[in-house]
């Protein structure tokens, strides 16, 4: 059985990650208390292959109750059973604009004398150790919600037997660095296409910007180190028990080099055996 546990901070998309599991063959539960999750296992054991793919979401809704996470948690591991933990993340401004959006009440707020950004703030601070042991984190900061539903996919339509699943992102550091990423790679330092007028409306997709790119000679001699480190860090990784590794590469605006280079990683990955996919985030952004 396929089981993942979902949580995250209040208002970054677990509903969205849910409704997106659905579509892809998971049975889903929303707001489930922890204490809850070993008794809900084990009669998702019982159903003879019924509910072979399953995905519980439990969160700071749940009071009280969600302070036997970690308890419930170390319970599967004791008894072996084995589960996979999906963090859904997103900036404070972010969560912040969201609930103003939606005009919804934040779990935490009402302690806090109703002040929103205090309760996203405190939330973030209580989840921190579960962001830390997730097995997957998705920032949904810059993802709409068919991007979002997208990256569910990747994760999870990838087979089990794939030990490790690499994403690779491109980014602009003037728009910040991924909060998912692993590994972040600054190629601010090669030679940058947006300075020739012809390659500079572009991005790294096109071939002569990849080319300009990816056939300097500080380009070249990058690659060989990148791809060294790569081919020396992916079997610790695995042999550590990551689900998940984000590789991100930033540039200036995420446009040219960075973008060249994060799909060359998807590539060289896939080229080697290891599942991975590729998202330029700031592709679009000026």
């Amino acid at each position: 059985m396929e089981f993942v546990v979902v949580t995250g901070l209040s208002g970054a998309g677990k509903t969205q990650a849910m409704h997106s599991m659905e579509d892809i063959g998971f049975f889903c539960v929303d707001n489930l208390p922890p204490a809850l999750i070993p008794v809900f296992y084990d009669l998702c054991v019982k159903s003879d292959g019924a509910m072979g793919r399953v995905a519980v979401v439990t969160d700071t809704r749940g009071g009280e109750l969600f302070k036997s996470f970690f308890t419930a948690m170390e319970a599967l591991k004791m008894e072996e059973k084995p589960y996979k933990l999906l963090f859904l993340d997103a900036s404070d401004p972010i969560l912040v604009r969201r609930f103003k959006e939606t005009r919804r009440r934040h779990p935490l707020s009402e302690e806090l004398g109703g002040s929103l950004e205090q309760a996203v703030r405190l939330e973030r601070e209580m989840l921190a150790p579960m962001r830390e042991s997730a097995d997957f984190v998705i920032d949904t900061s810059g993802y709409s919600p068919a991007q979002l539903k997208g990256r569910v996919a990747e994760l999870f339509l990838t087979s089990p037997a794939d030990s490790l699943y690499v994403h690779a992102i491109s980014f602009g550091f003037k728009f910040g660095i991924p909060m998912e990423a692993d590994l972040v790679f600054d190629v601010r330092c090669l030679p940058n296409p947006f300075y020739d007028p012809e390659l500079r409306p572009k991005t790294g997709l096109d071939p002569d910007v990849r080319d300009y790119v990816m056939e300097n000679d500080e380009c070249r001699g990058f690659v060989e180190r990148y791809t060294n480190m790569l081919d020396y860090l992916l079997p610790l990784y695995r042999k550590e028990g990551k689900s998940q590794l984000v590789v991100a590469v930033g540039c200036t605006g995420g446009h040219h080099r960075s973008v060249a280079l994060a799909q060359f990683t998807c590539d060289y990955c896939n080229g080697k055996g290891v599942k991975a996919s590729v998202t330029h985030r700031d592709i679009q952004k000026f």
